[in-house]
């Protein structure tokens, strides 16, 4: 018999490798490790006994059994075309809008749409990992614009164009990103648009915290401002990852061609679990107060590993606001190698995803993305004691190789 491994498998996955957040997942697991690194919604949060409820209904009807539309159940999409239009200010049409198997999904579909191999695009920097590696799979050539507290640098972006690189798609985190926490401004929001409409690129809106603010919402998505903006999002942040539903709302023409791809890939969604979304997302009294509490947990619990971070460091460990999301961006200003620091933090007991793991253009060698979403406040602080505990002997090591 042959050895499997001399027959080949297709060169394009030379290039791609595994998550490196996925991996840390893996060493994380250990009951005495708190872990900042996942990305993950709190369980106890999520709302078990309405999808369950929703479930039991749902099949009373024998057709929930059977495939569904590829685009998707026709309620979901009536559903999430009012939902989109309240948040956009423009009326979004059900043709406009695609069901996927959660929104990851619908970035793969779209790349595959939109790219051809070594095509240009744009990513913010630091990045999400998920849109760099299904870019890589898609064989673009990756260019990094990086952000500030405004979100994404569209002046950089500009200036790359001016300088002949055009882009076939523009990929931004939009609200309370992924790993950086920023939120892009209104005026570069619609900067942006403006660009997209003057140099005819794609816009990949991705948007699953949106909805996750704390103080006041989020801004009118860059989607409001140009049909060149294609937005992404999501059930998992809001209800559960389980139900596996993101959507894309994008123009016609865009969704009949991820529906031929769709129909290669796995025809078509889980009936099941759409009708379950629809039923969740149609009930706003439910839904609004369901998200409410939400927020208002993710809420303290950011304030107090901010607070904690405060506490315990002052200022050699700058933390970006948590004004919604998941997610706390942080940089040593003392030189601390977060990747070296890694080690000796899981050995005292608590787990991050050094910045480097989100790195195009820029190292990240002092940064780290904290995760606040599963951890109680008073679980937060020792965590960060933990941490604290684990930074002193590297800072020492980091001083004496300068002596």
């Amino acid at each position: 018999m042959p050895d499997e491994e001399t027959v080949p498998l297709a060169g394009k996955l030379a290039g791609l490798t595994s998550s490196a957040i996925r991996d840390l997942l893996k060493l994380t697991a250990a009951a005495d490790v708190i872990s900042l690194a996942g990305g993950l919604p709190d369980a106890a949060l999520m709302p078990g006994p309405r999808i369950a409820a929703a479930a039991e209904s749902a099949l009373r009807n024998p057709a929930v059994l059977q495939y569904t539309e590829s685009p998707g159940w026709g309620p979901l999409r009536d559903v999430l075309a009012e939902r989109e239009s309240a948040r956009s200010g423009r009326t979004v049409g059900i043709g406009e809008v695609f069901v996927t198997h959660g929104s990851q999904q619908a970035l793969s579909l779209l790349a595959e749409v939109l790219l051809d191999p070594g095509a240009l695009v744009v990513v913010e920097d630091p990045a999400y990992v998920g849109a760099l590696q299904v870019f890589r799979a898609a064989r673009a050539r990756i260019v990094a614009v990086p952000l500030d507290n405004e979100g994404m640098r569209v002046d950089l972006l500009e200036e790359l164009i001016a300088a002949g690189q055009r882009p076939a798609v523009v990929h931004t985190v939009s609200n309370f990103h992924n790993p950086g926490s920023v939120t892009m401004s209104p005026r570069r929001r619609r900067a942006l648009a403006a660009l997209a409409e003057k140099h005819r690129f794609w816009v990949i809106e991705d948007d699953p915290y949106g909805e996750l603010w704390f103080d006041r919402p989020a801004p009118e998505p860059v989607a409001t401002y140009s049909s060149a903006v294609i937005r992404l999002s999501s059930a998992s942040k809001i209800l559960a990852p389980t139900l596996r539903v993101g959507w894309m709302v994008a123009p016609e023409r865009v969704c009949r061609a991820v529906e031929l791809l769709k129909q290669g890939a796995d025809l078509c969604g889980s009936a099941l679990t759409q009708q379950i979304v629809t039923e969740l997302l149609a009930d706003t009294g439910w839904l609004d107060s369901h998200i409410d509490t939400v927020r208002t947990v993710y809420a303290a619990r950011a304030t107090a590993l901010v607070g904690a971070v405060a506490d315990q460091f002052g200022d050699r460990l700058r933390c970006s606001s948590a004004a919604g999301g998941m997610f706390v961006w942080a940089e040593f200003t003392d030189g601390t190698d977060t990747r070296e620091l890694l080690p000796r933090a899981l050995d005292a007991g608590v787990a991050f995803v050094p910045g480097q793991a989100f790195a195009v253009a820029t190292p990240y060698p002092h940064a780290m993305r904290m995760c606040f979403t599963t951890a109680a406040p008073e679980v937060l602080a020792e965590a960060v004691a933990r941490l604290a505990r684990a930074v002193e002997p590297v800072a020492a090591a980091g001083q004496s190789a300068q002596l």
